[in-house]
């Protein structure tokens, strides 16, 4: 599929970043940074995770990442909003804000998994190494083998 310009890109994802806005709101027009940051880190993993999902493939991530930074720096006065997004998460005020939004252990991993890969990518890449070599090894049980499934 041929990549979106960032005219398309816009289009596509201003709808998106407007609900994540709203959504984080308090008091009119005053936004929770730290519930927009655990917004803004939702939707770039399942933006990563799936493209598609919002019309766009694999191929637009750079261009949509470009756009959804440029519309979180109004809110979060970062250049690079979405790692900003990822280092709160990654943080105790982050930890405390993901506990007062009652996020569940599946959301919590989904963040922390991705918190891993864009602040410490090298870190990222030997633990997945790590897993997949733990997965070879004679005698491995993943987690829904020993619980039956």
């Amino acid at each position: 599929m041929a990549q979106h310009s960032e005219a398309e890109l816009t289009r596509v994802l201003q709808p998106i970043m407007a609900a994540v806005e709203r959504q984080s709101g308090v008091a009119g027009r005053f936004v929770d940074k730290n519930i927009y940051c655990i917004y803004l880190a939702t939707l770039w993993a399942n933006l990563v995770l799936d493209p598609a999902a919002v019309g766009l493939a694999e191929d637009d991530l750079e261009g949509a990442h470009d756009v959804i930074n440029l519309a979180a720096a109004r809110i979060l006065g970062e250049d690079k909003a979405i790692n900003a997004a990822f280092r709160f998460i990654n943080g105790r005020d982050g930890e405390r804000a993901m506990d007062e939004a009652k996020l569940t252990r599946t959301h919590r991993d989904l963040l922390a998994f991705f918190c891993s890969m864009i602040l410490d990518p090298d870190g990222h890449r030997r633990w997945l190494a790590d897993q997949r070599e733990r997965v070879k090894r004679p005698g491995y049980r993943n987690q829904s083998d020993s619980q039956g499934r």
